[in-house]
Formats: C-alpha cells, sequence, structure tokens
C-alpha cells in the first residue's frame, strides 16, 4: 500500500491512544526514578551524596540524539515496513526486567539499583525515539496540538503514577511489590501501541538515509535548537527551586507531594488538554506568548510572598499548583507541537529528539545555575529575576515560533 494512501486511512484517536500509552509509561519511570526513589533512598538510611548520583540517570534521555539516527535507520529500513512496534516491544520488555532486577535487589544497593536504572532509562528514551517519530508521520499537521497534549499530559499523568501510587504501594506493600506493580504496569501501557494496527508507510522504499548532519543544514532545526533554549530557560529552569522553595515556607513533605500529585494527576493533564484546544484556534505562537505571561505571573507572585509577606499559605499553594503544572503543560504543549511542525517525516524521530535533548541539557545545566543563584541571591530576588526573564524571552521566542 502506498504511504499517503495508508495515512489518510489512520485513525487520529488511535494514533493518540498508542503514543498515549507510551508517554505515560515512559513518565512512569520517570516518576520512580527521580521522584520516588531519592525518598525511599533516604528512608532507608542511604546517605544524600549517594542519593544524588541518581541525577545521572538523567544522562540516557539528554544524550539520546546520539543513537537516534541508528534508531531512524532501523525503524525506516530502505524497503519495506516500518520497525516501530519492534523497537517499542524490545524496549518495553528491558525497561520491565530492569525494574523487576531492581525491585529483587532492594534500594538500598545503591550501584547496582543505578546501573540497572541507567539501563532502563537508554531503553525508555530509545522507544521514545520512535515513538515520537511515529507521531509526527502518523498524525496530520492539524492534529499537532493533540498529539504533543497526549505526550505532555501523558508525561504528567505517568508522573503521578511513578511518583505517587508508587510510594503509596511502596509505603504499604513493600519496596517489592511496588516495583514489580509497576514493572507490570508499564507492559499494560504498552498494549494499546502493540495491538493497534500500523497505520503508516507498510511498504515503501526510501531513499533517505535519516542524519544528524541532515537534520542540523535545516533551518528549521536550527530555529528549534534556539526555541527550546530560550523557553526552557523562561519557563522551567526557576520551577527547579519550587520544591525547596515551598519548605522552607513551612510546608512538610507530605504537603509538597500532594501539590505534585494533585497538580500533575488533575492540573497538569487538563492543561495539555486545553493547550491541544488552543493550539488548535489560537496557534502555537499566541499559546507559547499566552504561558510565559501566566509563568511570569506566578514568578512574581512567589517574590512577592518572600519579599512582602502576608499572603495566605491557602494562596501560595494554589498559585504553586497553578505555576508548576498548569502553565508548563500549557507551554510544553504548545512548543513540542512547533517541534512536531518543525520535524521533517522521513527523519522524525531524529529531528524530534534533538530538541528534546536540547531541553533536557538545558535544564540540567540550568537547574545547577538556578541552585546557586538562590542560594545566594534568596528567594526573593531569584523569583523576581526569573520573572523578568520569562517576559523578556517574549519577542524572542515570538521571533522563532510559527503563528499557526
Amino acid at each position: 500500500m502506498h504511504g499517503t494512501a495508508s495515512r489518510k486511512t489512520a485513525s487520529p484517536l488511535a494514533v493518540l491512544a498508542a503514543v498515549g500509552g507510551l508517554y505515560v509509561a515512559q513518565s512512569v519511570i520517570g516518576g520512580i526514578t527521580w521522584i520516588g526513589l531519592p525518598a525511599i533512598m533516604r528512608s532507608e538510611g542511604v546517605p544524600l551524596d549517594r542519593i544524588g548520583l541518581v541525577s545521572l540517570i538523567v544522562l540516557p534521555w539528554a544524550l539520546k540524539f546520539l543513537w537516534s539516527p541508528a534508531v531512524e535507520r532501523y525503524r525506516l529500513p530502505a524497503n519495506g515496513r516500518n520497525r516501530t512496534a519492534a523497537i517499542v516491544f524490545a524496549g518495553g520488555l528491558t525497561s520491565a526486567a530492569g525494574l523487576f532486577a531492581v525491585g529483587a535487589i532492594g534500594p538500598a544497593a545503591v550501584l547496582p539499583a543505578l546501573v540497572l536504572l541507567t539501563i532502563v532509562a537508554f531503553a525508555a528514551s530509545t522507544v521514545d525515539i520512535a515513538c515520537d517519530g511515529y507521531a509526527v508521520q502518523s498524525l496530520a499537521k492539524e492534529h499537532h496540538g493533540w498529539g504533543n497534549a497526549a505526550q505532555v499530559g501523558g508525561a504528567y499523568l505517568g508522573s503521578a503514577l511513578g511518583g505517587g501510587l508508587f510510594l503509596m504501594l511502596v509505603d504499604l506493600s513493600g519496596w517489592q511489590i511496588g516495583i514489580w506493580v509497576m514493572a507490570a504496569l508499564l507492559l499494560l501501557l504498552g498494549l494499546p501501541f502493540l495491538s493497534a494496527p500500523t497505520p503508516i508507510l507498510p511498504e515503501e522504499a526510501r531513499g533517505h538515509v535519516p542524519s544528524l548532519f541532515t537534520a542540523l543544514k535545516r533551518p528549521e532545526i536550527r530555529r528549534g535548537l534556539a526555541a527550546a533554549a530560550i523557553y526552557v530557560i523562561a519557563q522551567k529552569v526557576a520551577l527547579g527551586m519550587l520544591g525547596p522553595f515551598l519548605i522552607d515556607a513551612g510546608l512538610d513533605l507530605t504537603a509538597v507531594g500532594l501539590i505534585n500529585g494533585i497538580g500533575s494527576m488533575f492540573v497538569g493533564v487538563a492543561a495539555a488538554l486545553l493547550g491541544g484546544a488552543l493550539v488548535k484556534s489560537w496557534g502555537m505562537r499566541n499559546v507559547l506568548v499566552l504561558a510565559l505571561v501566566l509563568q511570569a505571573a506566578g514568578l512574581f507572585f512567589f517574590a512577592c510572598y518572600t519579599l512582602i509577606g502576608g499572603i495566605p499559605q491557602l494562596v501560595l499553594i494554589m498559585v504553586a499548583i497553578f505555576a508548576s503544572s498548569g502553565v508548563m503543560a500549557l507551554g510544553f504543549v504548545a512548543l513540542y507541537a512547533q517541534f512536531m511542525r518543525w520535524s521533517d517525516p522521513k527523519q522524525a524521530g531524529v529531528d524530534f529528539t534533538l530538541f528534546q535533548c536540547m531541553d533536557a541539557l538545558v535544564g540540567m545545566a540550568g537547574g545547577v545555575v538556578a541552585g546557586y543563584a538562590a542560594q545566594h541571591l534568596g528567594y526573593g530576588v531569584f523569583f523576581a529575576a526569573a520573572g523578568v526573564i520569562a517576559l523578556a524571552a517574549i519577542p524572542a521566542i515570538s521571533l522563532v515560533s510559527d503563528r499557526r
């Protein structure tokens, strides 16, 4: 069957359900790793400096652009069917097996657990390359906003499951049961993709060989990398200090956990869906600018809470949920829809991965700078400066993004 004809018969809803399950699964792994595991390791008496090594598990996500061309060349061979399902199947089994092994050895065996979780992260990030390429190819441009609503909404839902439900299971039934249930959940979340018919390019001769060099020659890719760096600095970096800020404002760990859980499960998913609708009706540039304005307002509020005082703690909690989940989800749906638009369907996994890696690398570096700045400037000046940066980014993001 010819690729164009088959793409017309692909149901957008079926594609969204298939990729949505994978995006939730990948974020379950992230929630376990970056939210659940540090808390559990600390409860087991693991020293803080060793817990800090958990951050190294982000490296496969930040560096996956290095092997994305090889994944795309395998996924889209010179002749024949695309192999997205094969990559998803192998990566899903590897991730689940890695989690089962981590469950067997326990969280106190820090280095073996980190090695296994790095293997899981490598497998999950490889699946992500294939999944993003599949989504860009399968969804028509008018559905890109909904595709990224599935991606961002899935990320928040998966984070709530991996960082919230997982901790509850461990508390009730122990480490092994908790992590094995999560491993089984990963397999279940992959079923919609593996059971769905593959709608794109069943048989096709392909003359294009995916490569990083080809990607970086295109002006759209260079614009996208600039947009990613600008937007992550403006909207995401400062929020890395929100958790410590809330603790220092008098909230306990349970309250902060509830803010993250409620924000991820309800506000983040709702805002992702709203973002998908707004991208379709307003255009990507307008949604990006709106999110920056709203984020600046939230950051200025945090500065006022510190510098002026007298603001009720309940208001602080509501604004924290609004800023960390709602506005973030709204903005990143638009940003990732823009990334889909700029990605070449012939090597979408490479192009989209480059954008995501810029996001991850700038986020890692920015987090270090943010911690240093908050420590030495104080929360008030730090959040005020971050609000100014968010507003200053509006002309730059308007310049590099598409109006529609």
